[in-house]
């Protein structure tokens, strides 16, 4: 545990001494000299320019001018983090260097940041990201169009800060994105049910983490507000997300014939989901599914030696979502203690593979050159976020 607070406290420091802001796997189109070009109107141009930036294991944002900015999942992810410390400090005051005080107002900082990042226009609160997005050449997503993934994640941290200062705006904003679920995202009907889609717009209408994003979230504002229209929904997206699982416990990533992939932390997303919905619309039908869905998830990713992977049948590249959600999926799923020895050994191998001297996380681990970039959003706030986790449930 020496070790683990004092990695911890390393990211912890990076993150404060950057002020939550930084650069991200997709911010290519923020550059001020792409801006400047005219190849900006060119969706293929658009494509290669996210990609080059997001597979260069080399960091050319400063020289192409991207600033680094604000992401409100990862301020979510971040928001969550520190009402877990808030957690542990008040049940074992002993156990961090943190004082109450100083937690307090950097989760308040985090919060009011986060309920200014909203996006207005839309039935209810929600939040997007802070960067225009091509998706392949069939849709663009420009800046702040608000999706189920960052609101969610924006909508949790909001929820976990109330629950530890009980300050009421924070769990209204936070509640108000059940009206954004249920009212703007579009629905593909299944023979048992229906997926939410990503976004508002059309496109990527048939993801099932994301689809159980939206149902974690009615879940969440069901259990503040019994509202039983949040609780139908919610059962109609996670019905149709059980009938999409394999018989091994898997799930492949979407419906379509291209989504057919079988990964990491999005099967660990699916798990998070299901557990919200069945402990707080008190649904036991889906015991047999997680506890299927979670036998794969550790089977199929992890060693006995604690090595992560990313694919059921492939490792590389090793990303640090892959190793992180292990943590937060074992304690959602109420798994911890009983694979304790697993989640120490993965940490371990993270501490040593991934984390850079200054505190820092890598993005990826590959075969070749590995990528290093120190990603905001996707590698330490996720980090700070997952291991936020290992400590609440180690100190237990």
């Amino acid at each position: 545990m020496d070790k683990v607070l004092s990695s911890f406290d390393k990211l912890k420091s990076y993150i404060e001494k950057e002020q939550f802001k930084g650069w991200d796997p997709y911010d290519g189109l923020n550059s001020r000299i792409f801006q400047a070009l005219p190849f900006k109107h060119w969706d293929l141009a658009r494509l290669a320019w996210i990609q080059f930036f997001k597979r260069s294991p080399f960091n050319f944002r400063k020289l192409l001018m991207v600033p680094k900015a604000y992401n409100a999942k990862g301020l979510g992810l971040l928001l969550t983090a520190y009402s877990n410390l808030h957690q542990i400090k008040t049940t074992h005051p002993g156990a961090l260097p943190y004082t109450l005080e100083a937690l307090e107002k950097q989760i308040h900082f985090l919060a009011k940041q986060l309920i200014d990042l909203k996006v207005t226009g839309y039935s209810g609160s929600c939040w997007g990201y802070n960067f225009d997005w091509q998706a392949r050449r069939l849709f663009l997503f420009p800046r702040n169009t608000p999706n189920v993934v960052t609101t969610y994640f924006a909508f949790y941290g909001l929820l976990k800060a109330y629950e530890v200062t009980r300050e009421k705006d924070y769990l209204e904003t936070a509640l108000g994105a059940a009206k954004f679920v249920l009212n703007d995202l579009n629905r593909t009907p299944t023979a048992d049910g229906f997926l939410f889609s990503y976004s508002p717009l059309n496109g990527n209408n048939t993801v099932y983490n994301a689809s159980l994003l939206g149902s974690k979230l009615l879940s969440h504002c069901y259990h503040y507000t019994q509202n039983e229209t949040f609780k139908e929904a919610a059962r109609a997206s996670v019905q149709a997300c059980l009938t999409a699982q394999n018989k091994d416990g898997a799930w492949p990533y979407g419906a379509l014939p291209v989504q057919q992939w079988i990964d990491s932390f999005h099967t660990g997303y699916n798990l998070d989901a299901l557990m919200a919905y069945r402990e707080y619309c008190h649904d036991t039908s889906v015991d047999s599914s997680i506890q299927s869905g979670l036998d794969f998830y550790l089977r199929s990713f992890f060693s006995d030696e604690g090595n992560p992977s990313y694919y059921h049948n492939q490792r590389y590249p090793i990303d640090i979502h892959c190793p992180a959600q292990l943590f937060v999926s074992l304690s959602r799923t109420q798994a911890f203690k009983k694979n304790q020895l697993l989640a120490t050994k993965v940490m371990d191998w993270t501490l040593k593979h991934m984390q850079h001297k200054k505190g820092y996380f890598f993005y990826q681990l590959k075969k070749g050159v590995s990528s290093k970039i120190p990603y905001m959003r996707w590698s330490n706030a996720f980090m700070m976020y997952a291991m936020s986790y290992y400590l609440k449930e180690s100190l237990k």
